[in-house]
């Protein structure tokens, strides 16, 4: 038995959509004498008779009815699969993963991946807040299409994009003596109880070169790896320190003030993303964006903010 092609369903459906071959042929774009030979060959083949002529249209029979409903389902999972391809294409469509580190995952990142999302109403989004080396470990598995974590990155096999630095930037209590000035020096920091990042990290390393330089003395009784809690801690009133720009500005309005830091110490991250594959287009969407933000950022961490 020869089998049923798919024009022949195609200009069925069209005949039942218009009610006539002429409306019918100008619908899937061919003569109206190939819309006529396909639908003669379709009855042909299905045994039936699926329209009547009255005048200059046609009728469908009973059966014609009862066919064009399951006719009708599949084109309709179809056209389903034609508009995910165009969400597809659009990059507006699936989930994205991401795993960024705490400084980004306080505020900063979130913000900016809700009016990403709000540009892609179906885009679902997985955001997880990690330590670097985890944010790290969990790209390198393909658990997430992308990860932000700082460098140096520890796994030279992943493929990684630097984004732009922004400066580390000085945290004070309300009400601090240092608030008084715009920008800091380490000599300003003489005698200050200060809270450090973890031993053997990149930014304790860095910012105990700049102190040690000018061999400026500090009281250094706290250290954490999260500048949340470095935060938390200077807005208690119990010391300063030097903080990523993210959380500081996070905490700006919760009796911490921040101040402009010299030397410079920049702030290096990048994105990461699997090894195993090509970056995700709509990944790569949201990092392009990342670094126009960035871009701005600086600008706004050169006015002063008070708690």
């Amino acid at each position: 038995m020869a089998r049923i092609n798919s024009r022949q369903v195609e200009a069925f459906r069209a005949v039942m959509l218009t009610g006539s071959v002429t409306e019918a042929a100008k619908l899937i774009a061919v003569t109206q004498p190939a819309v006529s030979r396909l639908l003669r060959d379709f009855q042909a083949l299905l045994k039936m008779e699926l329209f009547e002529r009255r005048g200059t249209g046609l009728v469908p029979t009973a059966a014609a009815i009862a066919l064009y409903t399951e006719v009708e389902r599949s084109f309709v999972g179809l056209e389903r699969i034609s508009a995910a391809a165009e969400e597809i294409r659009g990059r507006r469509t699936g989930t994205l993963r991401i795993a960024a580190l705490p400084a980004l995952a306080n505020g900063y990142l979130p913000r900016l991946a809700g009016h990403f999302l709000k540009e892609r109403p179906n885009l679902n989004l997985a955001f997880f807040g990690v330590i670097s080396p985890i944010v790290v470990d969990w790209v390198l598995n393909d658990q997430c299409d992308v990860g932000f974590a700082e460098v140096p990155i520890a796994h030279s096999g992943l493929s990684s994009l630097r984004l732009p630095a922004p400066a580390r930037v000085a945290v004070l209590p309300a009400g601090h003596r240092l608030s008084a000035k715009e920008v800091l020096q380490p000599r300003d920091f003489e005698g200050e109880t200060f809270i450090s990042l973890s031993a053997g990290s990149t930014g304790r390393h860095l910012i105990d070169q700049a102190f040690n330089r000018d061999d400026v003395r500090r009281v250094l009784r706290v250290e954490t790896a999260l500048s949340e809690i470095m935060c938390g801690l200077v807005s208690s009133g119990l010391g300063v320190a030097i903080c990523d720009p993210f959380t500081a500005q996070e905490f700006a309005t919760r009796s911490v003030v921040v101040r402009r830091f010299l030397p410079r110490i920049d702030f290096e991250f990048a994105a990461v993303f699997p090894a195993q594959r090509s970056p995700s287009p709509v990944a790569l969407d949201l990092v392009e964006t990342m670094r126009q933000a960035l871009g701005e950022l600086d600008g706004l961490l050169d006015r002063p903010t008070d708690a």
